[in-house]
């Protein structure tokens, strides 16, 4: 038994409890998480539709398809533990349904991160010259690793 679960029982939680809250918790997660992506995916959609578009290059239009796929596949990924609690609902499989929701919330988190450095990719490339545009957007990738990955590996190691 983890560290987690003694701290629980110590606390009076019940493992139903346990994952009800984390059920709950990782609800709240993805009210935040769907909504920003859902307005970044809207955004791209239009963006193929604006005159000034068509005349982008073939590098731009690689990075838009590429930002649009992901932007796709991050919404999916958020929604995704939406469909599988309506088929998972009163089957007693609350254990399943919150290890999959998390890893599905895990993986759409890294499509929404490459979705985010291609918007800027594609806003900055207009404004910038490409060079400096990409430099920016990997600074802006370091940025996502360090505050999405690399501090909270660090705070759960100290622990």
């Amino acid at each position: 038994m983890g560290s987690d679960s003694l701290a629980y029982e110590r606390n009076g939680e019940s493992s139903g409890e346990r994952l009800d809250r984390h059920w709950n918790e990782l609800l709240q997660e993805l009210r935040l998480m769907q909504t920003g992506t859902q307005i970044l995916f809207a955004f791209l959609l239009g963006i193929a539709f604006q005159g000034p578009f068509h005349g982008a290059d073939d590098f731009t239009h690689a990075v838009y398809a590429g930002t649009l796929i992901a932007a796709a596949l991050a919404v999916a990924l958020f929604l995704a533990p939406v469909a599988l609690h309506r088929v998972l609902y009163q089957q007693g499989q609350r254990d399943q349904l919150v290890t999959i929701a998390h890893w599905l919330t895990t993986s759409g988190m890294a499509f929404l991160v490459a979705s985010m450095c291609g918007g800027v990719l594609i806003a900055l490339d207009v404004v910038l010259p490409r060079s400096a545009a990409l430099a920016v957007v990997a600074v802006v990738l370091v940025w996502f690793l360090v505050f999405w990955l690399v501090i909270p590996a660090y705070v759960r190691h100290k622990r």
